[in-house]
């Protein structure tokens, strides 16, 4: 395997590895088991979930936010929160989960050409007017959230963006500054 420093950001399907030991799942507790389940269909194979379920319950809180932000049904559409979340993780430097919910984005939305551009070039690469809004939003509150005003709001509510879909768009990012940081101070991506 090689390191992401090798290779970039790009949406190919990415491995992660561990700095730290993993809990070996032979070892693992019913609890334990019962957070991996709960967490991602993947948890019990991924060195990511393997590492931080042995703080499970951490893990389950992290899990449950993570799902209801990314997956609940409400505000806005899952392409725009991948979408966010795709700035966050390029502006951060996290080829792993840029390139997991770059994918994402295209199974929902099917514009493969934007992604990788935003994966090749950056943030600032050329994009529709709605969503070079959204990622603006998403990189301002990234790199500064303080940055943020009312007129970020307004532009997007100019694109048509409900304020539900903004706090969807906004949790997403927030979720990402975080899941960022842990990916990449606990380990890092590796491409098979």
């Amino acid at each position: 395997m090689s390191s992401t420093h090798d290779f970039g950001f790009t949406i190919d399907t990415l491995g992660w590895e561990a700095w730290a030991p993993v809990l070996e799942l032979e070892k693992a507790t019913p609890d334990e088991i019962q957070v991996l389940e709960e967490s991602h269909p993947q948890a019990k194979t991924s060195p990511y979930y393997l590492l931080l379920v042995q703080e499970a319950e951490v893990l389950r809180q992290r899990s449950k936010l993570f799902n209801t932000i990314m997956y609940g049904p409400r505000g806005a559409s899952r392409a725009d929160r991948e979408l966010a979340a795709t700035a966050e993780s390029r502006v951060n430097g996290c080829p792993y989960c840029a390139s997991v919910h770059a994918q994402r984005f295209v199974q929902m939305k099917g514009d493969r050409d934007l992604m990788l551009r935003l994966l090749a070039e950056g943030v600032e690469t050329e994009m529709p007017a709605r969503q070079r809004a959204i990622v603006d939003y998403s990189v301002k509150l990234g790199a500064t959230p303080s940055a943020a005003t009312r007129s970020d709001i307004e532009r997007l509510r100019g694109h048509g963006l409900t304020d539900a879909e903004i706090l969807d768009i906004t949790l997403s990012v927030a979720m990402f500054a975080n899941a960022n940081r842990l990916m990449q101070t606990l380990g890092e991506a590796t491409r098979p």
